[in-house]
């Protein structure tokens, strides 16, 4: 196809026709954690080759960062691409590009449907995007690239990070296992990990920078290490990030139950700076669908694993993934589910209505259920889990809790002056700062005492403040760089935090229900 953009090709006319102003870009990401680290990285390489972000101004290159777990992924795309159509039509030097999942899955579609795409690339070669815009433009035409396998691991790209404060590390990139409900195997390929030295070289670069907390990332993390042959050495890396000066908090996301073993427990209860938080994904409670998932556990070892946590770290927040509707799910695997949702008492869970995606095993099941069966069942479900949440928060009430404020603030929070941040364990709190205190930049630790709690959240508001403690950290210093060098202004606390978005890290703040 044709494209037509103006010269030069480095940048835009100003409105008065002109110095040349650099091109502005926005990447826009759909999906799972590893998506928004692969679009930080997407940030980088385009600042990298002279891009700047268009703050709010229609930008003259679109990136989607693409997911193609769910089945509305598809329609998500096209419809914000068919949005962009006039836009484009009207501005002829802009470019939109498509990554990720659903690009490696879809391919020449994206560009039959979508013609007015100037690049599509695919999970393993996200390096390639600056050129194949530059490729777009000078050929006048659109560029397709995706490769089969990884030609460089991602870390190594330059990376725009989205919070000062905190930092996503990927650990390793694939999958190598078959579930029958899940892509990803197939778009992202068989598991590589990183070697370990490089691993903590970048969580020192990120502790150098002012960040507090590290979140490993990978998409089995506690397989880690199957590439190298060393069964232990995703809890051996647990106990090195302990031995970071400067580095409080360490979280990862997400482990298999079946690859799940004492020693990564063990490391966990041991180090102190990793938190009493595990996101253990059950998926069913179904011995039966568990094995036409080919998920390689059972419900007992599932609940046992999650004994073990609490005999080691008995205040441990433990979240979840689950999948309703599953092909075959009959009334009594439903019911083991809710059995296994009962006693695990989870802080928070990710419920999912089964989804049919062309390319896996469960698609061509018998037994597809009806609509109606998989959303009565959700709603039974989160019915469920909701009353769960509310009960284990409700036992927060009164504990003195560290919460490590962060830049976004709660949707009320124009009407309650409440900022907001994440406990140890990774519950959201929202609190107040008494007056007369001094107010926290995001960064900074305040220990509060909860006085309320709901389902999704927990409330502080200190009666005095003698029951307000703030302790000002490196990351709170490192935001307040971050202000100045953006001209924005130094916080004196929190104040025009809350107007800023970025990318929370760690667990999503609260329980998607269905997409």
């Amino acid at each position: 196809m044709s494209l037509t953009y103006p010269s030069p090709a480095s940048g835009t006319e100003n409105a008065t026709g002109g110095a040349v102003a650099p091109r502005t870009y926005q990447v826009r990401t759909f999906g799972c954690q590893m998506n928004v680290h692969d679009s930080e990285r997407m940030a980088g390489m385009l600042e990298a080759a002279g891009y700047v972000p268009a703050d709010g101004a229609q930008a003259d290159v679109v990136v989607f960062n693409t997911c193609a777990v769910r089945e509305n992924a598809d329609n998500k795309l096209y419809g914000n691409l068919g949005q962009l159509a006039p836009i484009k039509a009207a501005n002829p030097g802009m470019q939109i590009a498509v990554g990720g999942c659903l690009a490696q899955k879809d391919r020449e579609t994206i560009l039959k449907k979508a013609p007015w795409v100037d690049a599509v690339f695919g999970t393993h070669n996200v390096g390639a995007l600056p050129a194949l815009l530059d490729r777009a433009r000078h050929n006048n035409e659109a560029q397709l690239e995706i490769l089969e396998s990884l030609d460089v691991f991602p870390s190594t790209l330059p990376t725009k990070r989205d919070s000062v404060y905190s930092g996503w590390v990927s650990i390793s990139v694939g999958c190598n296992n078959t579930c029958t409900f899940c892509i990803v195997p197939a778009l992202r390929g068989k598991e590589k990990d990183r070697r370990p030295g490089e691993i903590l070289a970048e969580v020192q670069a990120l502790v150098d920078d002012g960040a507090i907390e590290v979140t490993l990332l990978g998409q089995n993390v506690n397989s880690y290490g199957v590439e190298f042959g060393d069964r232990q050495a995703f809890s051996k890396l647990l106990r090195a990030c302990g031995e970071i000066p400067g580095l409080e908090r360490v979280r990862f996301t997400s482990p298999h139950p079946a690859a799940f073993t004492d020693d990564v427990i063990d490391a966990m209860a041991e180090t102190p700076n990793v938190m009493p938080q595990l996101h253990m994904p059950l998926q069913s409670g179904s011995d039966k669908v568990l094995r036409d998932m080919k998920r390689s556990y059972r419900s007992a070892k599932f609940l046992g694993i999650l004994d073990k946590v609490r005999a080691k770290m008995p205040h441990a927040a433990i979240s979840t993934d689950i999948i309703v509707g599953f092909p075959g799910e009959t009334e009594e695997d439903f019911q083991a589910t809710l059995d296994v949702v009962e006693k695990s008492r989870f802080a928070t869970a990710f419920t999912f209505q089964y989804s049919k995606r062309p390319g896996t095993p469960a698609a061509d099941l018998p037994d597809q259920l009806p609509k109606a069966v998989v959303q009565e069942r959700f709603e039974r479900l989160t019915a469920l889990q909701d009353r769960i949440a509310a009960e284990e928060n409700a036992k927060q009430l009164g504990r003195r809790v560290e919460v490590m404020v962060t830049a976004q603030s709660g949707r009320k929070s124009e009407e309650t002056h409440r900022l907001s941040g994440r406990s140890q364990d990774q519950r959201l709190v929202h609190f107040t700062v008494p007056e007369g205190a001094r107010a926290p930049r995001p960064g900074d630790l305040v220990t509060v005492t909860i006085t309320e709690a709901a389902a999704f959240h927990l409330v502080a508001d200190p009666a005095s403040a003698a029951d307000y403690s703030l302790r000002r950290s490196r990351a709170g210093d490192a935001w307040d760089r971050a202000q100045a060098d953006t001209c924005g202004v130094p916080a004196p606390g929190a104040a025009g935090a809350a107007g800023r978005t970025g990318v929370s890290l760690g667990m999503p703040s609260l329980p998607v229900r269905s997409r």
